[in-house]
């Protein structure tokens, strides 16, 4: 199932914010080799402070943490514009209220992997859901992202790859690309057949990321 999560309630969601970076550390860190920062085993940023919504898979019975996300305002501090700014063109820059920012895209590896006759495992497919229902339920056009190649393969088999802005880069060891995905109930309906999904993975509460000057 997916929860989503304010910034704000770290303390009262200490489980799922632990297992959530933990994860992160291991997919970002050990397994790709990104330059991110790791203490005591968990990988946190500085754009986990600015109270992003987070998308959290979660085993319905053991209630164990399978993936996440987070999203963040284009108005406010992200990634693009603060860290990745060289993918974009000279004076380019992606804001607007309608537009939000995924990043930290992580799954635990054991839960990676497609079931027999899918495109998509079955958590991908509902963190990606979730994105998109988030985005429908709030009025987005679109949710823009920087990724690497893996990524790429990932958007592709769900049905809803990246328009391209700006340049692709190689950061680090990792070809990175900066895009745009739509947000519509014709990319929601391709996530769900790649996965096998048939019904909405957001409950009805749903707590905005807030924007921090």
């Amino acid at each position: 199932m997916i929860l989503t999560v304010n910034g704000t309630d770290r303390e009262s969601n200490s489980y799922l914010f632990d297992a959530m970076f933990r994860i992160r550390a291991r997919v970002f860190h050990e397994r790709l080799g990104w330059d991110v920062v790791v203490k005591d085993g968990r990988e946190i940023d500085s754009f986990d402070a600015c109270h992003p919504l987070y998308i959290v898979s979660v085993d319905e019975i053991s209630g164990r943490v399978r993936g996440s996300l987070r999203l963040l305002p284009t108005t406010g501090p992200n990634m693009l514009r603060d860290v990745f700014p060289v993918l974009l063109g000279d004076g380019e820059i992606v804001e607007s209220a309608t537009v939000w920012e995924s990043s930290r895209f992580s799954i635990d590896q054991e839960f990676g992997v497609p079931l027999p006759g899918q495109k998509l495992s079955y958590v991908t497919g509902e963190l990606l859901a979730g994105i998109v229902e988030i985005g429908l339920s709030v009025g987005l056009t679109e949710v823009v992202s920087v990724f690497d190649a893996r990524m790429v393969r990932i958007f592709r088999s769900a049905g809803c790859p990246a328009e391209i802005i700006g340049t692709p880069q190689r950061i680090g060891t990792c070809m990175t690309y900066a895009g745009l995905f739509e947000i519509s109930e014709r990319a929601l309906q391709s996530i769900r057949e790649a996965c096998g999904l048939t019904h909405d993975v957001i409950g009805t509460r749903l707590v905005r990321p807030q924007t921090v000057a």
